[in-house]
């Protein structure tokens, strides 16, 4: 659902008299998995988000930040951007839980096939693709959602909003 926040947010902010700009962006070395594309396949530790967020919000040009994050590496790296900027109101907004389309066994299944050479590459990213294919906090390794809540339970997110759809 985050494709449509931004617009949202600018919008928001255009009524209440205001000017929202776009920060930092990172994409997570799980993307490059699900979206079959071999150059994404990096790894985002913490520190990735904090530079992309550091360097969206240098030279001290905004009021406030929000902060939207799904992954269980993007968020911590998001959280130690909010504290490096601790002096800016920051909120972060959760996008509820992704469902999933593949069931966790078959998932296991064929991870299981491709990791013996029984499978190739191509039933990989099908069943990858199959799994991941709504919108919502990544399943990808399965800590993101606690993850999420983690970050409801510390007073980031507004109270009830990690799990909603």
């Amino acid at each position: 659902p985050y494709e449509t926040f931004p617009a949202i947010i600018r919008d928001a902010a255009k009524q209440a008299g205001g000017i929202a700009q776009g920060g930092g962006r990172c994409s997570a070395m799980c993307d490059g998995v699900t979206q079959g594309r071999p150059a994404w396949s990096f790894r985002c530790f913490p520190a990735t988000p904090r530079l992309a967020a550091g360097i969206g919000l240098s030279h001290n040009m905004f009021d406030a930040a929000v902060y939207l994050g799904v992954c269980d590496k993007i968020v911590p790296g998001l959280v130690i951007a909010a504290l490096a900027f601790g002096h800016l109101p920051a909120v972060f907004v959760p996008a509820g839980p992704m469902t999933s389309g593949l069931p966790n066994d078959e998932k296991s299944r064929i991870r299981q096939l491709y990791a013996e050479g029984k499978v190739g590459r191509a039933e990989l990213l099908e069943a990858e693709s199959k799994s991941y294919h709504g919108p919502g906090t990544c399943t990808f390794y399965g800590t993101a959602n606690s993850n999420q809540m983690l970050m409801e339970i510390m007073g980031f997110h507004m109270p009830g909003s990690s799990f909603v759809n």
